[in-house]
């Protein structure tokens, strides 16, 4: 339990989010409100940008009361002082101030804070490094109370802004090797993003779930980072890096995909069984933390280009798929209202297998329109009675 006296200190002085050097004002900030009657819950990788994004919303609420639960003078804060929070918290903040909270995982139960604070009327922003504050955690004490909002790193368009290039092939091809996150931009070191890389598996994964070691799930992730967008199933992948049990493949993927370092992208299937059992694909959260980690012998800009076509999908849509007949076709991805395929370029040599997989992509149920995503190529084509638009990826994800 903490002294009153230490959280007193810690909330009269609190360490706001500091402004980077360059600042861009997130996309996401214009879609954010923070209101008394839900809580606003911002989650994402580390450094991605999540409290700087805060900072933006505390700046255009005005006056606004912050705290940082990885503050290390909040050590071992738990339940016994949310009472004793509170009550400080009311000594010094004027009751129509909305209160920011900033990697909340850091505390224990912390969603009956929120709760409380909820049901004492004031506005409520909360930020998290893990996925599962978008669900079991959260969902148990504030059901119906919370708008969840996921944060990863810069978009393309974000990149131009904090660069300052213009949108082309260059700049696509510069941001397809740095990726968004802002810290690695601001100081181009390599070593910055291996290092939070490193440090996101062992608080994130290895303490938050009690792995003594992590040498089996570092094997995973580094595999999957250079594997991306390839169909690979548990079995697979248990049997390829030789991890003990396909129930620990399981498990290891669903931490790493709580923590944010990847998402997958399941197969789309008209039957249940189908979804559930198809091998799924597995995208990077970021193209420059893929570089810097699972360097490629051989150059991988399709690779790398799919990655950021994924992310782009992955940053508006939570059900996102890829399709396929095997040996026959593939579409690598399927939305709601399009089937989107990605190649670097179209030629005579691939045009016919591209072609066939977007075009059964818009035959699947549902309506959909027919989009080539490519590195530098526009056209309008017409094949097999559907209309496909080819665009370059430079525009496309702006």
């Amino acid at each position: 339990m903490l002294l009153r006296d230490t959280l007193s200190a810690v909330l009269r002085s609190p360490l706001a989010p500091p402004s980077p050097p360059r600042e861009v004002e997130r996309q996401l900030v214009a879609s954010l409100t923070v209101s008394g009657s839900q809580a606003t819950v911002l989650t994402g990788v580390r450094r991605c940008g999540k409290s700087t994004l805060q900072a933006q919303l505390m700046r255009r609420a005005g006056g606004a009361f912050y705290c940082n639960f990885e503050d290390t003078r909040l050590y071992g804060m738990g339940p016994e002082d949310f009472t004793t929070f509170l009550s400080v918290l009311d000594e010094l903040a004027d009751p129509d101030q909305p209160v920011f909270l900033d990697e909340v995982q850091e505390v224990g139960e912390w969603q009956r804070l929120v709760r409380a604070l909820l049901d004492r009327g004031r506005a409520v922003c909360v930020t998290g490094s893990n996925a599962s504050l978008l669900g079991r955690e959260l969902g148990a004490k504030l059901t119906g109370r919370q708008l969840s909002f996921e944060v990863f790193p810069f978009s393309y368009a974000e990149y131009l802004a904090f660069t300052g290039e213009d949108r082309g092939v260059d700049s696509l091809r510069a941001y397809l090797d740095d990726g968004g996150f802002p810290v690695f931009l601001s100081e181009r070191r390599d070593l910055i993003l291996q290092a939070l890389l490193r440090d996101v598996v062992q608080r994130d994964v290895a303490a938050r779930h009690g792995l003594r070691e992590t040498r089996h799930v570092m094997n995973l992730l580094l595999f999957l980072l250079a594997n991306t967008g390839q169909p690979l199933s548990f079995q697979t992948l248990t049997k390829n890096l030789a991890v003990p049990t396909v129930g620990q493949t399981s498990r290891y993927l669903e931490f790493l995909q709580d923590a944010y370092l990847l998402f997958a992208v399941p197969k789309f299937s008209a039957s249940f069984k189908q979804r559930v059992i198809a091998p799924a694909k597995y995208f990077a959260i970021d193209n420059g933390l893929r570089r810097a980690n699972a360097p490629q012998l051989q150059p991988d800009l399709g690779h790398r280009l799919e990655n950021a076509v994924a992310l782009h999908l992955r940053r508006g849509l939570r059900e996102l798929h890829y399709a396929s007949e095997r040996d026959r076709w593939e579409c690598d991805f399927i939305t709601p209202d399009a089937a989107i395929q990605v190649c670097l370029e179209l030629t005579p040599a691939n045009r016919g297998r591209e072609l066939r997989g977007v075009i059964e992509g818009t035959r699947l149920h549902g309506q959909r329109r027919a989009v080539v995503v490519t590195l530098d190529q526009s056209d309008r084509l017409r094949e097999d009675g559907v209309e496909i638009e080819v665009m370059p990826a430079w525009r496309w994800l702006v």
